[in-house]
């Protein structure tokens, strides 16, 4: 079997869930390729540390990203670093001759995202791909068959959005992603957004025009140190796209929701289409549950049907359980280094966001700062 040596920069959160994603490589059933992780990268000793001590497979701990990189053993890299240090580091990564598994938006704004395009451009031979883990899920998986085979007919309508509550209390200490210097002006789209975009931009529905309305709920936050300090950062986001369908050419309206202060949701993400054949719609509240709507003539019924585990790669857990985030995340590294492997996705719904379609977010996104400001409509 073919392995596939990992390095990661970024031990905290996502890095973690990554590093558990490679450690049980056996929980996939009939992969012909392996991800191992050899290095890790992080400023803070102790985020390395964790690795070290459950990773047997790692061998190179270091705080300085230039030191993993010059490692001839790691050939790919995921990257877990805050939107300012995309632009550096990506290219840094790129240019070193590993392929790039990066964490979204993929540059702070659109400059630095043009940087890292143009950088993927130039090395053809770099695997370079987004993260984003929600449209692996089972259901997903069906609602993106229905799609490939035209089920819906005509588009009338598309909805995604992702809401989380955890920015509710304003005792909060700010960190990070609060603040516009390091997370940039998208605020929330930056840190959300490519988790909607991910369906729609790979069933090909290209948005026309955006308009936006941005909310910056609350304005200061504790520093940490006994103080306060603005929260320059927008918390929620609500998209309103023309977009086209490009199997008709017909334009419908799709509809965005970011929130970061959404009272009630611990970590929401959802997709809802309606066509003129038929709708689908789930949401991670209820992972099990795909909705559709089949329309034949006469009454109209929404069924309910539990879709049990059934990942696009095939795991040992039997097809009656249910499927989980750990379970996403480790189905988005196998599409990675599936891709890796064999130069190619094991199928369109099963692929990892393109370069392109992060910058196709970087245009939405940027549009929808404009659209904003001027309190009108913006072409993307």
């Amino acid at each position: 079997m073919k392995t596939i040596r990992y390095g990661i920069i970024g031990c905290g959160l996502m890095g973690r869930e990554l590093a558990s994603a490679m450690a049980r490589w056996c929980h996939l059933a009939d992969m012909d390729v392996r991800a191992e992780l050899i290095a890790v990268c992080d400023r803070i000793d102790a985020a390395r540390q964790w690795f070290v001590e459950r990773m047997p497979s790692v061998r190179q701990s270091t705080a300085d990203y230039r030191e993993l990189l010059a490692n001839p053993d790691v050939e790919a890299v995921y990257c877990a670093v805050p939107h300012n240090l995309h632009r550096e580091f990506y290219c840094a990564i790129i240019r070193a001759g590993k392929h790039l598994l990066g964490e979204k938006p993929f540059g702070m704004d659109k400059h630095a995202n043009d940087a890292i395009t143009a950088c993927a451009a130039q090395h053809p031979r770099q695997l370079v791909r987004c993260s984003s883990e929600m449209p692996f899920y089972p259901a997903v998986q069906r609602i993106f068959a229905m799609i490939e085979s035209g089920a819906f007919g005509q588009i009338i309508e598309v909805n995604t959005g992702f809401l989380h509550s955890s920015d509710l209390d304003p005792n909060k200490p700010i960190n990070w992603k609060r603040m516009v210097e390091v997370n940039g002006e998208y605020g929330v789209m930056g840190d959300l957004g490519m988790h909607a975009c991910h369906v729609p931009f790979r069933a090909g529905w290209i948005p026309r025009n955006v308009r936006a309305v941005l909310s910056d709920v609350i304005k200061e936050r504790p520093d940490g140190k006994g103080g306060r300090v603005p929260c320059r950062t927008w918390d929620n986001a609500t998209l309103l796209c023309e977009t086209t369908d490009p199997r008709g050419g017909e334009p419908f309206p799709w509809t965005i929701k970011l929130q970061r202060i959404a009272p009630g949701e611990k970590n929401t993400w959802y997709v809802e289409i309606k066509g003129t054949k038929a709708c689908a719609r789930f949401s991670t509240k209820n992972p099990k549950l795909l909705e559709t709507l089949h329309y034949t003539g006469g009454e109209q019924c929404w069924q309910q049907t539990d879709v049990g585990y059934e990942p696009a790669f095939k795991a040992i857990t039997g097809g009656i359980f249910e499927f989980g985030f750990s379970d996403a995340c480790q189905q988005m590294l196998a599409a990675f280094t599936y891709e890796l492997a064999h130069g190619q996705p094991l199928r369109p719904a099963a692929g990892c966001v393109t370069p392109e379609e992060a910058a196709l977010s970087h245009r939405l996104f940027t549009a929808a700062l404009e659209s904003h400001s001027k309190q009108a409509t913006a072409a993307v």
